[in-house]
């Protein structure tokens, strides 16, 4: 049987307060949105702006929660625990 000591564990990262997560979500919703109107918002120029947003939402959401959000996530428990 192994024990779990600090020296051989890494050290668990608290979960960001809502300041930081605030400004993770920020980070990550503002450029995701920005892109697919980039891209495909021109494909997208005739449609009414009700369905517009729900399906660059639908778009955006998986990318934001699957993609980047687990990214700063790992990033900020990087920079805590240099620190």
């Amino acid at each position: 049987m192994t024990t779990n000591t600090p020296t051989t564990q890494t050290a668990r990262v608290p979960p960001p307060n809502k300041h930081q997560l605030a400004l993770m979500i920020w980070l990550a919703v503002f450029p995701t949105p920005t892109v697919l109107n980039l891209t495909i918002g021109t494909r997208l120029k005739d449609v009414a702006t009700v369905p517009r947003t729900f399906v660059l939402a639908t778009i955006a959401v998986p990318i934001v929660i699957y993609g980047v959000m687990p990214h700063l996530h790992r990033a900020r428990a990087r920079l805590l625990r240099r620190g």
